[in-house]
């Protein structure tokens, strides 16, 4: 994808940019800059931060008194930039080397669910949509987006099929049946060379070494190691 942002020269004839300026906290003097009118507040914030020699991942922008954040509910946010325009850049300074941090937004950001990149548009939708519209947990949000398709399929095939069990005073047998299905389905299956904790699973009954039974109990016995 064709960067949005080009650095060019600083005459007034450029169709679709604007010279804005950028002004450091600290010491340092403001800056020009060059870029498109209207652009992906990511693309301006790496500009910024390629010119400026500014870690992207620190770099904190302020525009008419506003934050700019890169992205809301998983799209991209664009930003109308006019000629003259100042923008206030703050950048995070690094920990020591060394020092021990004990930041609990961290330990908090650690315990959230997130979507992994790979994630299609419409799942990521639904996601800040139940995250930032209904407010659900984030528990509920892992519990939800770590079931496959063919799982959600058989929840609702059993709900759907829950009532009509009912209506037919089979509700014990469809609960048994779901407790069943339950176990068999997550019995798992053993790679070749596993041996079962259960001999009467491994072939010629073949103990795990260092079962203690009645059968190694009687064999102590009978060798006086008891």
């Amino acid at each position: 994808m064709v960067n949005s942002i080009e650095k060019v020269r600083s005459d007034s004839t450029n169709n679709g940019t604007v010279e804005i300026t950028y002004k450091t906290i600290g010491p340092a003097r403001p800056s020009q800059i060059r870029v498109a009118s209207h652009v992906k507040v990511r693309d301006l914030r790496n500009a910024i931060a390629e010119k400026g020699k500014f870690p992207v991942s620190n770099l904190r922008m302020i525009l008419r008194g506003k934050a700019l954040q890169d992205e809301e509910d998983g799209d991209d946010l664009y930003v109308t930039l006019k000629d003259q325009d100042s923008l206030i850049v703050a950048v995070i300074p690094n920990p020591p080397a060394g020092a021990e941090t004990f930041d609990d937004d961290d330990d908090d950001d650690d315990l959230k669910f997130k979507l992994p990149p790979s994630a299609s548009r419409w799942k990521r939708k639904f996601y800040y949509f139940l995250r930032n519209k209904l407010k659900l947990p984030d528990i509920i949000l892992m519990g939800l987006f770590s079931l496959s398709l063919k799982m959600w399929v058989i929840i609702i095939l059993w709900f759907i099929l829950a009532p009509i069990a009912h209506r037919w005073d089979l509700g014990p047998i469809f609960i048994l049946g779901t407790g069943f299905s339950i176990i068999l389905l997550n019995l798992g299956k053993r790679q070749p060379g596993d041996v079962s904790a259960y001999s009467i699973f491994n072939e010629d009954f073949r103990e795990l070494p260092g079962t203690y039974n009645a059968e190694r109990i009687d064999r102590d016995i009978r060798a006086g190691q008891i």
